[in-house]
This record gives structure tokens, C-alpha cells and sequence, in this order.
């Protein structure tokens, strides 16, 4: 597990949050950001192309990309892992290249 720190301890509460390996590695391989936003079945992690980032978003540097997180997600968000990234979005994502 990779140990990031959001943004500055004023915007992240001091709050570290634990981003998987494997979750880095698919995010580097998809080659772009990603954003975690609530859905009706709770946090979801999807590419900022699907759902972009917006101003009020706390940042996580993960590999050679970003995660931005929403302010409304971020408080509870401590471990980003592979359940948020919702089934379908991988057919979708391969069917766009």
C-alpha cells in the first residue's frame, strides 16, 4: 500500500489515506486521472473523462496520475482499493481505445 497525504493538513483534516498497489498500477496503465464521487452504492472511482474533477475536489497524487476525491466523499474516504471501480467501468473504458 502506497501512504498519501491529501493535499495540506488544513484541506485532508491530517488524514493519510492508503491507496492500493493495484489501484496505482491501474490507474498508470489507463494513463489518465481518476475521481472518487458518491453513487447510490456508496464510493465509485471512475476516470475524470467519465466524471471530471471539480474545483472543491481534495487531490492524491497516485503514481504518475491524480485522484481527486470529493469534498463530500473525502472525510471518510481512508483506503482507495479496486472494489470502487464499479464492474462496467473497464468495458467501458476498453471499448473507448
Amino acid at each position: 500500500m502506497s501512504d498519501l497525504y491529501a493535499g495540506t493538513p488544513v484541506d485532508a483534516g491530517a488524514q493519510s489515506v492508503f491507496i492500493d498497489d493495484d489501484v496505482i498500477a491501474y490507474i498508470n496503465k489507463r494513463n489518465t486521472n481518476f475521481r472518487i464521487s458518491t453513487s447510490c452504492g456508496g464510493p465509485v472511482l471512475l476516470p475524470v473523462s467519465y466524471k471530471p474533477a471539480k474545483p472543491t475536489d481534495i487531490t492524491l497524487k497516485a503514481g504518475d496520475h491524480l485522484i481527486y476525491i470529493s469534498m463530500y466523499q473525502a472525510r471518510y474516504i481512508d483506503h482507495i482499493h479496486m472494489d470502487m471501480i464499479p464492474y462496467h467501468i473497464e468495458s467501458m473504458i476498453e471499448g473507448s481505445t
